[in-house]
């Protein structure tokens, strides 16, 4: 995997995000729905890294299908978005959903509204000292506003609106991920990840081909052009480089969400550090686009199936094929789920399917060294804050 592979997802004749009119074909359903949402996450490797994923909410009842690649830092093709795209869209998504039904709750007229997130993460470590740790910092969020609230009461507004999100649940407080593992169709015990204490899921194999897509004309994602540059501390932009041993970085994506007329968010997906191409997304909680916590779920699959990609690429090891299966619980929104609690989460579940000519220790280590370099494994059991900064329209 050190040059760069097939373009599988610019090749396809299928579009790249899509709803599924055929879930029940496919096999896939959502988790018992323990929380308010519960989605069923399979993601597939399709060639480097390009992967694909099948999304099932519960509470929405939709299946989306979406793809991940990744640019030039890591000898990708820059055919979609990158995993870590997925969960700034979500969030800010999820971000605006509360603001929105907080606003609408309190009878606050909102005249304009602009969010503006950042999100940080780090990479340090070698690789083959099995060293490297990824990790994720606090977010920063800006709101550009017109509202007839004076500041305090608007800085109390929006702070009660972020604590409602879903997102707050993975944010506050540090779940550790739980995970099972199998390794040519045999279940084995992990090391230093989490155990899931229950039975291992049937493994998806090749049930994604027979996804069929929904008739959509809106446009669901697409390529904006490379994303304007910005200094990020520790940041770094040479090609290949999230292929390094040692590392020392840095990585800041970024998310811009405007409400169209139509009712969806208009999303651009900013990536600072590494440095590369931005992507429009579209999301909406009606079905007519992914959901917030589809979109935040296929990015916490997608990262964490990138770094069995890393890992395996920098130590030349053999993993032709691998998927997962990931089930993630998310309560209903304080506001839009007219709870009036801040947003809650139970710890991420992901079942790991390796098809592999190493040894079963070897396998074990895959799964512990793409757990402990994985951004949003790492965004899940740090206590994170939103940092909030407030602009009038």
């Amino acid at each position: 995997m050190t040059g760069i592979s097939e373009d599988i997802i610019g090749k396809s004749e299928l579009p790249p995000f899509f709803k599924l009119i055929n879930p029940n074909t496919v096999g896939i359903d959502g988790p018992e729905n323990r929380k308010g949402d519960a989605l069923r996450t399979w993601v597939r490797s399709l060639s480097g890294f390009q992967k694909e994923a099948l999304v099932c909410s519960a509470k929405t009842g939709s299946t989306w299908r979406l793809v991940s690649d990744e640019g030039p830092y890591l000898n990708g093709n820059d055919s979609a978005p990158c995993p870590l795209a997925f969960l700034s869209a979500g969030m800010v998504a999820s971000f605006m959903n509360e603001i929105l039904a907080l606003a609408k709750e309190r009878e606050i007229q909102i005249r304009k509204l602009k969010l503006i997130l950042d999100n940080y993460y780090t990479m340090k470590g070698s690789m083959l000292r099995r060293t490297m740790v990824g990790g994720a910092e606090n977010v920063e969020l800006q709101v550009e506003i017109d509202c007839d609230l004076d500041a305090s009461v608007l800085h109390d507004f929006l702070i009660a609106a972020t604590f409602a999100s879903p997102l707050n649940g993975l944010m506050r407080g540090q779940l550790e991920s739980l995970f099972k593992l199998s390794k040519n169709g045999v279940e084995l015990p992990t090391l230093k990840a989490k155990e899931l204490k229950a039975s291992i899921f049937s493994d998806p194999g090749s049930d994604f081909n027979k996804s069929k897509p929904e008739k959509n004309d809106l446009g669901l994602v697409r390529p904006i052009g490379l994303t304007p540059k910005k200094t990020v501390n520790k940041g770094t932009k040479t090609g290949g480089s999230s292929l390094m041993d040692e590392q020392d970085r840095r990585l800041n994506i970024g998310a811009i969400a405007e409400l169209r007329e139509d009712g969806i968010k208009e999303i651009q997906q900013m990536q600072y550090s590494p440095h590369g191409t931005s992507f429009g997304f579209l999301s909406s909680e009606d079905g007519r686009a992914p959901d917030a916590n589809s979109l935040v779920s296929a990015g916490i699959g997608f990262c964490f199936m990138t770094q069995f990609g890393r890992f395996v690429s920098m130590l030349n090891l053999d993993l032709p094929d691998y998927r997962i299966v990931q089930d993630s619980h998310f309560s209903l929104g304080g506001a839009s789920g007219s709870t009036g609690k801040p947003g809650e989460a139970d710890p991420i579940e992901t079942h790991v399917y390796l098809q592999t000519s190493e040894s079963d220790k070897v396998a074990q280590e895959m799964l512990d060294i793409s757990e402990q370099t994985c951004f949003l494994h790492a965004f899940c059991r740090t206590d994170l804050k939103t940092k909030l900064k407030i602009s009038r329209l």
